[in-house]
């Protein structure tokens, strides 16, 4: 693929629109689709690209289209509506993040079209989105992402080749499981801090310089203490994400094999979701670790 390639994206949520955003300021985003019409014209107003009237309208005219949506469900049904009208040598990057077993069953039938998918999901959440500075880890055909690297580029710090279809999917699940613990261990422990009555600025500042330091602490630490969960990571989502983590354990291992740590997150999500705060931060965990040490009182 060259530079003059017709480049489409679909989906501008919280990640898609300042991923997308990215592309357009440097001038590699054609065309444009979302389910809401509406923020699909805001986007347009604000950017020198065009809005499809609908999947296949775009997918008839890009050679390298971008999917960044919610679910499986989502994924599987923007790619049967693109299907017909897709152009053999032309390439689908999906920022999803969605199962392993997706992606590798999209990749097997798209590539008897002569149509590359790769499976790319990132991590960075917002901010890293509206920075540039994502990680994108990618399972599929090396050749094809080579072909997409540079442009992958505009939007990330870092793009790791994690090996065939389904591997950046599988890594973003390991991402995902990992997150799940950090928070967990990051809120408790502000929690336990706050009860003893520490001055917890000096707490953050000094966990954050020794071995306990990291990104969550970093960047969620102070406002978590006090008491602001604007989103970052959307909690529901992450429900969502571990959730796709534990019925990937499920087909990997047979017999009554769990994930501790993500059942544990799981359970206390379902909780915040159930209470109305599905919509903020993952750091919304600390309302539950507060209680911890305040239900007796």
């Amino acid at each position: 693929m060259g530079n003059k390639m017709n480049i489409g994206w679909i989906g501008l949520g919280a990640m898609g629109r300042p991923m997308a955003a990215n592309l357009a300021n440097a001038g590699k985003l054609n065309v444009i689709w979302n389910r809401s019409a509406e923020k699909a014209g805001d986007f347009v107003k604000e950017f020198d690209v065009i809005q499809a009237q609908d999947p296949e309208a775009l997918a008839s005219t890009c050679d390298l289209v971008f999917i960044c949506i919610t679910a499986d469900k989502d994924l599987n049904d923007i790619i049967n509506k693109i299907k017909p009208v897709l152009k053999p040598g032309s390439i689908i990057v999906d920022h999803s993040t969605v199962s392993a077993s997706t992606s590798k069953l999209i990749a097997e039938e798209l590539k008897g079209m002569q149509v590359t998918f790769l499976d790319a999901p990132v991590s960075g959440g917002v901010e890293g989105a509206k920075k540039a500075s994502l990680v994108i880890m990618v399972g599929g055909e090396e050749e094809g992402l080579k072909k997409v690297l540079p442009i992958l580029k505009i939007m990330a710090s870092s793009v790791v080749y994690m090996g065939e279809s389904g591997k950046g999917q599988a890594t973003k699940a390991v991402n995902q499981i990992m997150a799940a613990g950090i928070n967990q261990a990051v809120s408790e422990a502000l929690a336990f801090g706050e009860a003893m009555q520490l001055d917890m600025k000096k707490v953050i500042d000094v966990v954050g310089g020794g071995a306990a330091a990291n990104w969550f602490l970093d960047h969620r630490g102070q406002t978590m203490i006090d008491g602001k969960f604007d989103v970052g990571f959307k909690l529901a989502l992450h429900h969502k994400d571990l959730t796709l983590c534990k019925q990937m354990m499920a087909e990997l291992a047979e017999g009554d094999k769990g994930l501790p740590i993500v059942e544990m997150t799981l359970i206390h999500y379902q909780r915040l979701m159930a209470a109305g705060y599905g919509d903020e931060d993952i750091s919304s965990l600390y309302r539950l670790k507060k209680e911890l040490f305040t239900a007796d009182e």
